[in-house]
């Protein structure tokens, strides 16, 4: 593999915020606590030892999560070693998206387990190992149940209510039926299916096939997979949810934060007055409040503020966090020095500080997640053969086509130089007309509009006359850049990663792995072809 790395900011495609924060502009500070260094996790460890986990438990339900998964024993070791006051995290969230969704799923995994390991090799009296979170209790099937494999759109149909981690997955049987007819029936594709069926045909929860699945193509890393929607796991955290709820204190906390980070950035997502939901079997709807009475935003279930406290005591687990409250719940109960997300992840995130300051919970280092492109040999021959560089694929497809036939020209096409005489031309007349009558200014002006208008048209002219002599290569070009960038975005928000697995089998996740070093040493966009 050849490996390049592209700045971010010539990419074109992160956020104001993002690209700041990773230059560590002054504007940004107020709204984390740690830089992106690994010299700044000695720091952080000290700081998150001051703070109590409950280790025990934790491990409990890691252990019982885990217990089924088979060739586990580095994973149960790691959660084991969870007991030790000494042992951290290092942590990744994400949505439990259907045959692991888009390719910056497997980055984001890939970047916790690289970082735990930098962090084991630099301090090595603390070791630290990997999570993946769970987003089973999010709601929003349309947003997880459907992938994109070689042109095509894969989804799984259906009408789910409630949290989408207690799906019965057995009911993607239709989606693997077709997935299985596009994989074909290479030896990678025949590991492909078998994995598919045996984690979402031979399990009963969305859950547990996820966690499945990523235990097959990570448990060799000792990666720990956890699901926060556990009775244990909300009880530790009950005396947090009853106070934010009736106090509201993450609403006013976030909002005033939101005032200061909006001078100068967008805002990611905007609190609630109260930031979680209720959540039954087949149900999930968020809370409200008129003052007295609290009830689910569509009226089914009612509390006053004494019943909802007893709810709470006897059923925390029917309580569940939004997006403001979750980053809350995980470092409350980790051991967590940092938490790996993509660009829109770490901008909410920024939002939150405060909360964190509130609650006294130790904020973690924020980690942009490993980015990457992947160029087949084709696209890099092709690449080559066009004599285009890595980093003039991230512009627009127009100014890529015009990049590349001013380039190869045969006669300079830029009108620049006849511009800037007739501009100096007319600044003459300006001054010769204004000693005569002040008032030709306005048809001075207007000329000269005219005649600037009428040769960025002919250099119009010239630059498409031009395109005819290389239609071949400016299809080429646009082919080029729609298979690498689809839809005009970047291909790791669209592919799957199943494409690459055909390819190269089981070294497919290894080699991805060695390949792509923690962000916190290299903060650039990585090219791999």
């Amino acid at each position: 593999m050849a490996v390049q790395q592209i700045d971010f900011r010539d990419t074109g495609a992160f956020s104001k915020m993002i690209l700041d924060y990773l230059e560590g502009k002054e504007t940004l500070k107020p709204f984390y606590k740690y830089p992106v260094e690994l010299s700044a996790f000695g720091q952080v460890i000290r700081d998150k030892s001051a703070t109590q986990t409950n280790r025990e438990v934790l491990v409990d339900v890691l252990l019982r999560q885990h217990a089924q998964l088979p060739g586990n024993e580095k994973v149960t070791a790691n959660i084991r070693s969870l007991l030790q006051a000494d042992t951290y995290t290092v942590t990744t969230g994400h949505q439990l998206n259907i045959f692991t969704g888009p390719l910056y799923f497997i980055y984001k995994i890939i970047t916790a387990i690289n970082l735990a390991h930098a962090l084991t090799e630099m301090y090595p009296e603390t070791p630290v190992v990997p999570v993946y979170w769970m987003a089973t209790e999010d709601h929003d099937f349309a947003e997880i149940n459907h992938i994109h494999l070689f042109n095509k759109r894969i989804s799984w149909e259906g009408d789910y209510k409630g949290a989408v981690g207690h799906i019965d997955p057995k009911a993607a049987h239709a989606a693997i039926e077709e997935l299985k007819s596009i994989l074909g029936d290479s030896e990678a594709a025949q590991k492909l299916s078998a994995l598919l069926e045996q984690s979402y045909l031979q399990h009963d929860t969305l859950a547990d096939a996820t966690r499945y699945m990523v235990h097959q193509l990570f448990g060799h890393e000792g990666l720990i997979i956890m699901d926060a929607d556990d009775d244990a796991l909300k009880v530790s955290f009950a005396s947090i949810m009853q106070q934010d709820i009736i106090s509201q204190q993450s609403y006013q906390l976030v909002e005033q934060t939101n005032t200061q980070l909006g001078k100068n950035y967008d805002i990611q997502v905007n609190p609630r007055p109260i930031n979680f939901f209720y959540l039954r079997d087949h149900y999930r709807d968020r809370l409200v409040t008129d003052g007295t009475t609290y009830s689910t935003h569509d009226g089914a279930y009612q509390f006053t503020e004494t019943g909802l406290q007893i709810e709470i005591k006897n059923h925390p687990e029917r309580f569940s966090p939004n997006v403001v409250m979750r980053p809350l719940y995980e470092e409350y109960i980790l051991p967590n020095l940092a938490y790996i997300g993509g660009p829109g992840e770490l901008a909410y995130w920024m939002q939150l500080r405060a909360l964190f300051e509130a609650y006294q919970v130790n904020f973690p280092v924020l980690v942009l997640r490993n980015c990457a492109l992947m160029i087949d040999e084709p696209s890099a021959a092709r690449i080559e053969k066009l004599g285009i560089s890595v980093p003039e694929l991230f512009t627009h497809t127009d100014q890529l086509v015009k990049s590349f036939v001013t380039k190869n020209a045969n006669e300079e096409l830029s009108l620049g130089e006849e511009i800037a005489s007739i501009e100096h031309t007319f600044e003459q007349i300006m001054a010769k007309g204004l000693t005569i009558d002040p008032t030709l200014k306005g048809s001075v002006e207007s000329e000269k509009a005219k005649m600037l208008n009428a040769i960025h048209a002919l250099e119009q002219k010239l630059l498409k006359a031009e395109k005819k002599k290389f239609e071949t290569e400016i299809g080429q070009l646009q082919k080029l850049k729609e298979k690498l960038f689809p839809g005009g975005g970047l291909q790791e928000r669209y592919e799957n990663f199943m494409s690459y697995y055909l390819k190269k089998g089981d070294t497919y996740i290894p080699d991805l792995t060695a390949e792509l070093r923690p962000f916190v040493l290299s903060k650039s966009f990585t090219v791999i072809s």
